[in-house]
């Protein structure tokens, strides 16, 4: 995959997921087919209630089992959410193998990494199994030095 289609917003500061979403709403006005998956944020039924109006243009998916956010769980509780968590990743290495959409939005991925949910090998291999022809954005709170040569645009969002 050419990093130019690579983009990540990340930072301590509020609107990473907002800023991808804002991208997302303006592929899919386009035509452009979207896959946002999310990790880490715990099952929020609201927000995935809120999401799911805007299919088929733009499809939503979270694996978290839990309502609470990742960090938030028992060391037992985050166990079992991580093999949720690597289902996802799994899924999202599908999607941009089989070519299934245009925008493939990987929300809090960036987290995986440091919470040693992958490695980034992991992160490499998912980027490689991308085609030219698919987007992908990823968001976090940190972003590694070693991942800068595979992303073509970084956004960091700081908290004033």
């Amino acid at each position: 995959m050419c990093k130019e289609k690579v983009t990540v917003y990340y930072g301590d500061g509020k609107g990473k997921t907002t800023a991808a979403l804002g991208f997302a709403v303006q592929a899919a006005g386009r035509g452009s087919s979207v896959i946002i998956i999310q990790f880490l944020k715990g099952k929020k039924e609201d927000e995935i209630e809120f999401l799911r109006r805007l299919e088929p243009e733009i499809k939503f998916f979270s694996f978290a089992r839990f309502e609470k956010n990742f960090i938030e769980l028992s060391q037992e509780e985050q166990e079992e959410e991580a093999v949720n968590i690597r289902n996802g990743f799994h899924f999202a290495r599908k999607v941009l193998v089989t070519g299934e959409c245009n925008l493939l939005i990987l929300d809090e991925f960036l987290g995986l990494l440091d919470n040693h949910i992958i490695s980034g090998e992991d992160f490499e291999s998912l980027v490689n199994a991308g085609s030219e022809d698919t987007e992908i954005i990823f968001t976090g709170r940190s972003m590694r030095d070693s991942l800068r040569k595979y992303v073509g645009k970084v956004y960091e969002i700081h908290e004033d």
